[in-house]
């Protein structure tokens, strides 16, 4: 039975009403979104009549269209689907359907082959392998990439529409960097696919350069007020004519991009070139290097990228170093990867022996933007500071950065009930002399002095109180020293007498254990850790800066955790649950 092309607008739209379960749809609502879509899609404004709905409803119900659709009336007003994954768009296609597809395969196969239907033919092979499947009832023997679970596909018809008729759209958008959607006024010019995802192009306000949107990030559409304003002279051709994917610089140059493929990747790349200007330049015993005349973008590099170790940039410069930035990054994503075994260990080893180094905790993205953040709080200082405590009191966005899920995997093996009770940023440079002696780190910060029973040598610096706490409190404390920049014996790393933190030790028990010991010299690389019990022997020798050279900072964040309230009234200075 032949459908005009009014009554399928207004099947599709009662479809995507009941489909809507997040509404309550009654005929009027009914006949007035039908009325919205006929006027959209086909500019009729007389509005769709009560009783072309109610037939429209027994049609869907019907056989005679093969839709056999469930609607079902609730509270005698509201219409749905009793069947909520149900909508006519999934229904099987009739003998009907697949004789008029049959005929339609066979007119576009006899222009396969002709230079100006080129791009129908990867189309003619699936549409007649699905109706080939289809008659057959066998599975399809052509697999086509596909996403069904791409968001933003439910607007492309809408798009499509808004385009061919030259209306411009209310667009409701929201990128990935955006934190909420804007809604704007847009004009459309432009469907385009790129690696199974959709992009519209056009221009929104009076902006002179095109805006390129991803439909995965379109929220909604409506129809805009504005008088559509079409692109002069605008060709897709031209527009993306030296760029891969869709990211276009109307007034960036291309450049001439040379990579260089191993002989195991090279007839992947020269098969399927990059770009259309893609060109042989030199055969040899490394490899096929080939050049390209595109634009430097976002998609060139991820072009670059999936090549993996299979490709070398030779030219331009930038380009070259980005893809090294960004291979540097990913490594050193997969270098702070904590496992099981080095995190079961972990534990035993500072129980055991007072101390242990994690050589790749940050990666070097976290470490600049720590570095970033002090440099920030202290360029406003009237001196330069080599410490400031209560850091995180004073820098509260560098909690965040620094207690990043690594340092909470750590914390939560070491002891699951530890809180935080200091942060202090030391800039331990050579030339501001950190000599410091064999020594048990024993005090700790407290809100104020009180006497309390079993707390000794009271002191106070900058306002703070410290106090020497009983041995229970201090075997349940721990350290983390996180390092900014190499720290290695020539610019004072810490030494360490493994086992020496079990018991608070007197001046002679150090000057004795410490002559008759060898120590570990701790050196650690930028963006690792060192873990330690508080009363494990330490010192750093003194540095003697080089000659000619400027000393290098050893920049190290000390946090300070404890599991332990204190007694007496006595407050931790800090105290954050972790």
């Amino acid at each position: 039975m032949p459908v005009n092309r009014n009554a399928l607008i207004r099947f599709k739209t009662i479809d995507k009403c009941l489909q809507n379960r997040f509404r309550k749809w009654t005929l009027d609502d009914l006949i007035d979104a039908c009325s919205d879509a006929l006027y959209e899609y086909e500019g009729i404004d007389k509005g769709v009549s009560k009783r072309s709905i109610q037939g429209d409803i027994q049609m869907m119900r019907s056989d005679k269209l093969g839709y056999n659709a469930p609607i079902i009336v609730v509270d005698r007003k509201y219409y749905t689907y009793e069947d909520p994954d149900y909508s006519i768009t999934n229904i099987p296609l009739t003998d009907q359907d697949l004789g008029k597809l049959t005929e339609a395969v066979e007119f576009l196969k006899q222009f396969q082959g002709f230079s100006h239907f080129r791009e129908l033919d990867g189309m003619v092979q699936k549409l007649e392998d699905h109706v080939h499947a289809q008659k057959s009832n066998r599975q399809p023997v052509i697999d086509f990439e596909k996403n069904e679970n791409l968001k933003g596909l439910e607007f492309l018809d809408a798009l499509y529409q808004a385009i061919i008729h030259k209306r411009s759209l209310q667009i409701t958008y929201q990128s990935f960097k955006a934190r909420t959607p804007q809604t704007f006024d847009f004009h459309p010019y432009l469907l385009k696919e790129f690696r199974n995802r959709w992009f519209l192009l056009g221009s929104k306000k009076e902006q002179k350069d095109l805006l390129t949107l991803a439909l995965d990030r379109l929220i909604d559409l409506e129809p805009s007020k504005v008088k559509f304003r079409p692109k002069a002279n605008f060709s897709a051709d031209q527009y993306f004519k030296h760029a891969i994917g869709v990211t276009v610089s109307p007034s960036l140059a291309p450049q001439k991009i040379m990579l260089r493929f191993s002989h195991r990747h090279a007839p992947y790349a020269l098969t399927k070139p990059l770009h259309w200007t893609q060109q042989e330049v030199e055969r040899d015993r490394q490899g096929v290097t080939v050049s390209l005349e595109v634009q430097h973008n976002y998609e060139l590099e991820k072009e670059i990228l999936a090549f993996g170790d299979g490709v070398t940039v030779i030219a331009p410069e930038k380009l070259r170093r980005n893809i090294e930035v960004r291979i540097s990054n990913a490594l050193d994503f997969y270098q702070t990867i904590l496992t099981e075994k080095t995190l079961a260990s972990l534990s035993q080893k500072l129980r055991h022996q007072g101390s242990t180094i994690l050589k790749k905790v940050y990666t070097q993205r976290e470490i600049r933007k720590m570095s970033f953040m002090l440099n920030k709080y202290t360029e406003n200082l009237p001196k330069k500071v080599f410490s400031i405590r209560h850091l995180l009191e004073k820098i509260p966005l560098l909690h965040e950065v620094i207690i990043n899920r690594n340092l909470q995997k750590i914390i939560e093996v070491i002891d699951p009930k530890a809180f935080l009770v200091k942060a202090t940023y030391l800039d331990k440079r050579a030339d501001a002399n950190w000599l410091v002696g064999w020594h048990q780190d024993v005090p700790i910060e407290v809100k104020e002095k009180k006497k309390v029973k079993g707390y000794t040598s009271w002191t106070i610096k900058e306002d703070t109180h410290s106090v020497c706490p009983p041995d229970e409190i201090s075997k349940n404390r721990f350290s983390i020293r996180i390092h900014l920049d190499d720290t290695h014996q020539k610019n004072g790393a810490l030494k360490v007498i493994p086992g020496s933190q079990n018991k608070r030790l007197s001046d002679t028990e150090i000057n004795l254990i410490t002559k008759n010991s060898i120590p570990f010299i701790c050196e650690i690389p930028s963006g690792g850790i060192q873990l330690l019990k508080p009363l494990i022997l330490h010192a750093s020798d003194k540095v003697i800066p080089p000659k000619n050279k400027k000393p290098k900072a050893r920049r190290v964040i000390h946090l300070e955790f404890a599991s332990m309230e204190l007694s007496g009234g006595l407050e931790w200075n800090l105290k954050l649950e972790q």
